[in-house]
């Protein structure tokens, strides 16, 4: 794996470590939406995620992950379309698929 290509997976991991910290004493949607800090900070950090993951894919469009589209995707939503942002879908995917992209990120991140 190119050194960029490292980074940017690096960059990747990085920010999931940084969510799972920002959310770790946050233990419902309500206690979630109503930490505007917290949100505003998971947001930006998965906008990085996409982009990074965006840029990778332009590096090695092969490169695996489960939900690449949809994570693009998200960046694009949380940078250009702000308004259509949902609270309660940004927790769901911190809940139910960060810890599947974490896998990912670290098979990659091990293969090198």
């Amino acid at each position: 794996m190119n050194r960029e290509l490292t980074k940017l997976i690096q960059d990747m991991f990085d920010c999931i470590v940084i969510i799972e910290s920002h959310l770790q004493n946050i233990t419902t949607f309500s206690a979630y939406k109503n930490d505007t800090k917290t949100v505003d900070a998971v947001e930006r950090r998965l906008a990085i995620i996409g982009e990074a993951l965006w840029k990778a894919d332009k590096i090695t469009p092969e490169i695996a992950f489960s939900d690449k589209k949809r994570i693009i995707s998200l960046r694009h939503i949380l940078v250009h379309d702000y308004d259509l942002v949902d609270d309660e879908t940004i927790w769901l995917i911190c809940k139910r698929n960060l810890l599947i992209l974490k896998k990912e990120v670290e098979i990659i991140l091990n293969s090198k």
